[in-house]
């Protein structure tokens, strides 16, 4: 017969907002990258800075290609 794992009342915090909220796991403290308060898809504030530039880099290499040919 196995044992439960042994549960407690745990800390979670995120590294990135510093928010915390208390749930139960089998580790009494427990950190996480990003949470639902600083999470874009949560708080509507979409980074899209990265796919920009890809496209500006796409289309930068396309009218190179163009004029090449």
């Amino acid at each position: 017969m196995t044992n439960h794992p042994t549960l407690f009342r745990s800390t979670v915090r995120c590294s990135t907002c510093g928010a915390g909220f208390e749930m139960r796991s089998t580790r009494q403290q427990v950190a996480v990258d990003v949470c639902s308060q600083c999470h874009p898809a949560y708080t509507g504030r979409e980074r899209s800075i990265a796919g920009s530039d890809r496209v500006e880099k796409f289309n930068r290499r396309w009218a190179q290609a163009r004029q090449a040919a």
